[in-house]
């Protein structure tokens, strides 16, 4: 340890995050049929190194040693998500019982080695035959949703004590959706809401099955972040209260408090909106954050590009203009490194939602940094993922003692893998994975965490 370990309640879990897309591989393998991403990374100049996910990091085939890397490091918990079209290839109808068996045996692993398994049921990845009847535009595919959830929850629940609906619908919608950078690339730009509340929709759906098939401890993963004026002048706050709304609000207020931040927003959404929002705000047992850096935003400048988004270019046509942060170290994904927005951002969602706000668990913060291992010794030295994570569980540690409730701390991530738009240039992982040989090697970060874990309990 290079620092003292904050006091954490016993029963504090820490644990550690990934993605089935991003780590299987096998995109045909007993029955798999084909996703919204699969499709994506074909197209060319979609992936930025110009790869694909068919291997990735072999986890499909590979999951015992990955599950036994886990036991290693002693984490309390594993959070993966189900691959939707493994286990139902068109999305909906006939189940696959392969697909579905493997989740069953990761389970039983995970089980046998003491950790507790937290499925995510949405991970970006929809069935390619949805998606191309309207994907997350078509309100078809929240109903969809739910009874791929009834299925999954029917077969693991009896081992599963901890489930995520959906993760980051933000991201879904503005990338995916709104400005094209990722799958299913489209660019409807303020077109792309009804993907909002249709992930919103499929959310409470997706909780009204899982506990009629007997799961419990139900939550969602949804991407938080800070916004910062770009000053104090009233053009960039308002830009910022818009983005703020568009990115934070928009997911959360629905589901915490059953009703939309704005009305002319709501006015904007398809369907009984007014009768979906009871089903979207059914009553959570948690909530789960994934936060990376604030944002600084300002008012738009026509005569150039709005900024960036996690490194995606957003367009000068926007009613906002994301500007650099200045003054903190960055990631090599050039995410600015600022711990203490974890701490401001949980602090403002309990002053915001009060009583309203369930338990909170931070279900993803993590970091790209290149290191690779040394010629020499095999070690892969990276230091600077130490200090970041240092630094967020200490500014945690900070909003807990500020009387913020909060159940838990995952990794993103246990290994490298596809980093989505990224292709393979951007590592999160502790476990560094050699993309030719497949060979895992645990980094140093992977020490420092066994070592908080242990004396964190």
């Amino acid at each position: 340890m290079t620092a003292p370990v904050p006091a954490f309640p016993a029963d504090f879990l820490w644990g550690v995050s990934a993605s089935a897309f991003q780590i299987e591989g096998s995109p045909t393998a007993d029955g798999r049929g084909p996703s919204s991403w699969d499709a994506f990374t074909r197209e060319p100049g979609r992936i930025r190194d110009g790869s694909h996910a068919d291997v990735a990091t072999d986890h499909y085939r590979r999951y015992r040693e990955d599950v036994a890397l886990m036991a290693e490091l002693g984490v309390g918990a594993y959070r993966f998500s189900v691959s939707w079209s493994r286990v139902l290839p068109d999305g909906h109808g006939q189940v696959n019982r392969k697909g579905l068996d493997f989740y069953d045996r990761l389970v039983d692993e995970l089980c046998a080695a003491g950790i507790t398994p937290v499925p995510t049921l949405f991970h970006w990845d929809t069935p390619l035959a949805l998606e191309e009847k309207g994907g997350w535009l078509s309100r078809d595919t929240a109903e969809r949703f739910a009874a791929y959830a009834s299925v999954v929850a029917q077969r693991l629940a009896d081992r599963v004590p901890m489930w995520i609906t959906i993760n980051e619908p933000a991201e879904v919608t503005l990338l995916g959706y709104g400005l094209g950078e990722h799958a299913p690339g489209k660019r409807l730009v303020f077109d792309a809401l009804p993907a909002a509340h249709h992930q919103l929709l499929a959310h409470g759906l997706g909780v009204q099955a899982l506990r009629a098939a007997g799961a419990r401890q139900i939550g969602i993963a949804a991407s938080h972040s800070p916004v910062w004026p770009a000053s104090d002048g009233a053009e960039d706050r308002g830009a910022a209260e818009l983005y703020d709304l568009l990115t934070n609000r928009l997911f959360a207020d629905p589901i915490l408090t059953g009703a939309y931040p704005d009305e002319g927003l709501a006015s904007l959404l398809p369907g009984p909106v007014a009768e979906d929002l009871k089903t979207i705000s059914a009553t959570l047992d948690w909530y789960g954050i994934n936060y990376y850096n604030p944002m600084r935003v300002g008012a738009p400048q026509p005569a150039s590009p709005a900024g960036e988004f996690g490194g995606i270019e957003i367009p000068a046509d926007l009613p906002f203009g994301i500007r650099p942060i200045e003054g903190y170290e960055h990631t090599d994904f050039g995410w600015p490194v600022v711990p203490d927005g974890l701490r401001e951002l949980l602090v403002s969602l309990r002053e915001r939602y009060g009583d309203r706000l369930p338990p909170l668990y931070i279900t993803e913060n993590g970091c790209s940094y290149g290191d690779e291992p040394d010629p020499a010794t095999g070690r892969v030295a990276d230091a600077r993922r130490i200090a970041y994570h240092e630094g967020h569980v200490a500014a945690l540690h900070r909003a807990m003692a500020e009387g913020v409730d909060v159940r838990g701390y995952f990794i993103w991530s246990i290994l490298d893998n596809f980093e989505w738009a990224e292709g393979y240039r951007q590592r999160f992982g502790l476990v560094h994975v050699d993309y030719e040989t497949l060979e895992r090697t645990p980094k140093e970060s992977y020490a420092w965490y066994r070592d908080l874990i242990k004396g964190g309990r």
